[in-house]
């Protein structure tokens, strides 16, 4: 049975497959750089010895996949682990693979748009390699966080009958004999499964948005990590589950996969202290005016603008040092009609900075029938979503919750952005592959 390089047998027969990453092809000797998903190996072969392999080698390309078994053994003299294979038997498992379309010359970078056209080729790097296996950790340890908070992992309808929260950048699509719509977030059946008093639960799964953006962070199609709970007594317990989320997902991440990162990427992680600090909308702008001199119009104070949201970074730094920043107080126009108000009007809820970009809009939710209904009319929406009002007429707890972009999350731990964060981008103008 083939075994994945990392759990090789020094000193015994081992068998291997995987991409040829190198091949060097002597008079007498042939040296081959395999690499599987866990690592890369030399295999070295003496030609004398196997006379009749000089068609094949001759044949191998870089990215060939091919099978070898052989004894594996220690060399001071291989650069890579220090450990070689004198193969036995070496076995082409694919075509031979043509060259690549997206090799640039050297010195230069492959046009990002190129590099999607072959994303397949695209992904066969160090760094896309760590890239995936670091999201894929991170998100199971928010799950380990929740699970062992008695939380329960549900899967919502991603097709929904009713224009979902603002009604505005959803994708139609044709549903038999009437019109669907594409989820833009799981919203409403969070909020479902908390009438249904789940109490605790947490979804991973696409989400959609029909936005034409064309930046850093913004893509049409993303996967969200989202969560939802109830008998909360305010937002601040929904920002609290938050941050303790994600101290415990990035702790984990800096003690598997940090020396890698900082190999690979030269990037540090940094596990946040505890709590993440906390400001008003108001107040941010008013430091924001101070320190940088940067000024908005009153009018655009109720949210935080794209280059409001980057000065942050420097903010979070300079007066907490901290990568994270909670902003609270946002106005109740740029707010969903579902977030619960204070006295005053202002919604409870959040948005979390961290390095400048958004990652989380959270809130405590407005449980109350009436009050959601007035909340929903003010916006113009309470024939459309109907369906989710029901959900209140019969009894509802106090509830909260949050989602995150996984997809936005990888894009700022490693500092790339989003069209090679994500395995593969959808944006409006890419649909392949």
């Amino acid at each position: 049975m083939r075994r994945m390089i990392k759990n090789i047998n020094l000193g015994e027969v081992n068998k291997v497959a995987g991409f040829v990453e190198n091949i060097r092809n002597k008079k007498s000797m042939c040296f081959i750089v395999l690499r599987d998903v866990s690592g890369k190996l030399q295999i070295t072969v003496e030609k004398a010895n196997h006379p009749d392999w000089e068609e094949m080698l001759a044949s191998i390309t870089i990215d060939t996949v091919i099978e070898a078994e052989g004894k594996i053994v220690s060399s001071e003299y291989v650069k890579l682990n220090g450990m070689e294979m004198y193969p036995d038997s070496i076995k082409i498992l694919s075509s031979i693979a043509e060259p690549s379309p997206i090799v640039a010359p050297k010195g230069e970078e492959t046009n990002i748009d190129l590099r999607l056209d072959y994303r397949w080729i695209d992904l066969r790097t160090d760094k896309n390699t760590l890239m995936f296996k670091v999201q894929s950790y991170f998100v199971n340890k928010c799950r380990e966080f929740l699970n062992n908070r008695d939380f329960t992992e549900i899967h919502t309808p991603k097709l929904i009958g009713a224009e979902s929260e603002s009604g505005a950048g959803v994708f139609k699509v044709e549903y038999f004999d009437r019109d669907a719509f594409l989820a833009q977030s799981p919203q409403f059946y969070k909020q479902m499964a908390m009438a249904a008093g789940f109490e605790r639960i947490y979804e991973s799964g696409p989400v959609f948005r029909a936005e034409k953006f064309a930046s850093r962070k913004h893509a049409t199609e993303f996967t969200g990590f989202d969560l939802e709970f109830s008998y909360i007594e305010s937002f601040h317990d929904v920002m609290h589950m938050e941050e303790e989320m994600l101290e415990y997902a990035l702790r984990g991440v800096k003690e598997k996969y940090g020396d890698e990162i900082k190999k690979v990427y030269d990037i540090d992680v940094v596990v946040p202290t505890l709590p993440f600090p906390v400001m008003d909308l108001h107040d941010v702008y008013d430091e924001l005016e101070k320190r940088y001199g940067y000024k908005v119009d009153e009018s655009e104070k109720g949210d935080l603008t794209t280059e409001g949201e980057r000065l942050v970074a420097k903010l979070s730094q300079d007066m907490f040092g901290h990568e994270f920043l909670f902003i609270t107080g946002y106005s109740k126009e740029c707010r969903a009609f579902y977030h619960m108000r204070d006295e005053k009007g202002v919604p409870c809820g959040y948005d979390l900075i961290w390095k400048g970009c958004e990652i989380t809009t959270g809130a405590q939710r407005e449980h109350r029938y009436d009050v959601l209904l007035k909340q929903c009319q003010e916006k113009g929406l309470e024939n459309d979503v109907k369906f989710y009002l029901d959900f209140f007429k019969y009894g509802c707890p106090p509830h909260g919750g949050f989602g995150i972009g996984v997809d936005r999350i990888t894009m700022i731990l490693f500092n790339e952005g989003i069209k090679d964060s994500m395995f593969i981008f959808r944006g409006p103008d890419r649909l392949n592959p």
